[in-house]
């Protein structure tokens, strides 16, 4: 009799030993399934719910648009004319950042307490499935280890390799190991619990999980190729797609420090207007003027954009020029003189108007 009851306490002691063991192990795998499953679900509900966010790259621009005028900061409008790529990326984290600050506690962290609410049933749907498959099958503790890690695969990165090297031998009653489990795994859900904020949540993401990522995925990957005039980038939804790039509405190309031959003038000419007059241009790359009319015969960059000639402009961009001339002349040690005297009918639009015209336009 005492030999029985000292095996049983072994058992016992060594069931209690394996199930501490599986939920410690389990503590890691089960914060990364939380963080990520999060981040997808906030990752849709941005989509749905953040004006910026909830359309195309055309949308983005636009928000990212109002967003410099709102600001007036010149720097950002040089990052986002020179580095858009960059710009919209950076846009993109900051929206991300600031909504997962502000709805942290309104939708953030319930989504995180619903998926570990959820993950710590399937782990003891898990743990009792198998110590009903060990029985059926009259099997033992490696079955029931086999069995309830394959249970998991799918939510969590957890595996009998994570469970290798552990004794488990003198385990014979796995009734016992999914009691022991069942009482442990609360205190490590909970320990886990206590560290959800907003401080920890972006840090604890695996970087391909973000919601800033994935959402920079989503909306960023198409063509960036600039107009080699005016740097409006092409809106074709495609990377590397085949045909001509383009865009709907050009800008000054000025603001690519295009200025009149033998001047210091910057210029104050819009892509669209420019190649339907009889004027010339020289390319960046040759002293042999190109007439505009035949853009195309530059060749390199300037053969690879279809430019349509019409007469429509962003007003936009001519009240940016008006808001930020010094700057620009600063910046391109030229002026807006002479032939580049900015016309008085662009310093008649405000800044609100021209936020206006963007939901006409873009």
């Amino acid at each position: 009799m005492s030999d029985i009851f000292q095996k049983y306490c072994h058992g016992a002691t060594s069931a209690a030993i394996l199930g501490q063991i599986i939920c410690q192990k389990l503590k890691e795998p089960i914060v990364q399934s939380v963080y990520k499953n999060t981040a997808r679900d906030l990752t849709d509900e941005m989509r749905s719910n953040c004006e910026s966010l909830n359309g195309s790259r055309s949308n983005l621009e636009k928000h990212i648009l109002k967003t410099l005028a709102e600001e007036e900061d010149f720097d950002k409008y040089m990052d986002y004319i020179n580095y858009p790529r960059n710009h919209f990326k950076s846009f993109i984290r900051d929206e991300v950042s600031r909504y997962i600050t502000d709805q942290f506690s309104v939708s953030v962290l319930p989504k995180m307490e619903e998926n570990i609410k959820c993950l710590q049933q399937k782990i003891m749907k898990a743990a009792h499935d198998s110590t009903e498959h060990v029985q059926l099958n009259r099997g033992d503790v490696s079955l029931w280890l086999k069995s309830f890690t394959q249970q998991l695969s799918d939510q969590l990165i957890f595996s009998v390799k994570n469970l290798s090297g552990l004794k488990h031998d003198d385990v014979d009653d796995v009734n016992l190991l999914e009691d022991v489990i069942r009482k442990e795994l609360p205190a490590k859900i909970s320990d886990i619990r206590s560290r959800f904020n907003t401080k920890t949540f972006p840090v604890k993401l695996d970087f391909k999980f973000r919601p800033d990522e994935l959402l920079i995925d989503h909306l960023c990957q198409c063509c960036w190729v600039q107009c080699p005039f005016c740097k409006a980038i092409c809106t074709n939804t495609i990377e590397n797609h085949d045909g001509d790039h383009s865009v709907a509405i050009h800008r000054n190309n000025g603001l690519n420090g295009w200025f009149y031959i033998g001047t210091t003038n910057l210029s104050i000419n819009i892509c669209t207007s420019s190649v339907a007059s009889d004027g010339h241009f020289f390319p960046s790359h040759s002293d042999d003027k190109v007439p505009w009319r035949e853009y195309r015969r530059a060749g390199g960059v300037y053969a690879d954009w279809s430019i349509t000639p019409d007469l429509s402009e962003l007003p936009y961009w001519k009240w940016f020029v008006c808001r930020f001339q010094k700057d620009l002349e600063k910046y391109y040690n030229k002026t807006f003189e002479g032939s580049g005297k900015i016309p008085d009918n662009w310093r008649t639009y405000s800044k609100h108007e021209a936020v206006e015209t963007l939901e006409k336009y873009i």
